[in-house]
């Protein structure tokens, strides 16, 4: 979208003032459908931290997410503009009937990159 959707705006905002995780919702970006629940910017770098920080080969990179963050809680606190990305976790990307990764991922896309959303996440099956 090259004038991003202001309800999706609008959400993300919601989502960035009531540091909350329960706003499910999925987009198509990029030819990809992803799915799952809408996280706080200042929450999903911190839950990247910890992940890579876990990792024996990825740990120096964990410093990244956090690095730019003023008193270590969010790099949009204390921002009054709009926010320009969604983040996700708890998400998959679909694909046919499976959801990569089974487990849900941590995923960051531009709001301008979306072409599509609705309310929600997509289940997948097996069968």
């Amino acid at each position: 979208m090259s004038n991003p959707d202001e309800l999706l705006v609008g959400i993300a905002a919601l989502v960035e003032s009531g540091q909350s995780n329960r706003m499910s919702l999925t987009v198509v970006t990029g030819g990809a459908v992803i799915t799952g629940r809408l996280a706080p910017e200042a929450v999903w770098r911190e839950r990247v931290s910890e992940v890579l920080k876990d990792s024996e080969d990825l740990g120096p990179f964990a410093g990244v997410f956090l690095a730019d963050r003023p008193g270590g809680r969010g790099q949009r606190e204390g921002r009054d503009e709009a926010p320009t990305y969604l983040h996700f976790h708890l998400a998959r990307i679909l694909q046919g009937n499976v959801g990569i990764p089974e487990t849900g991922g941590m995923y960051r896309v531009a709001i301008e990159d979306v072409g599509a959303w609705t309310m929600g996440d997509f289940s997948y099956s097996d069968h």
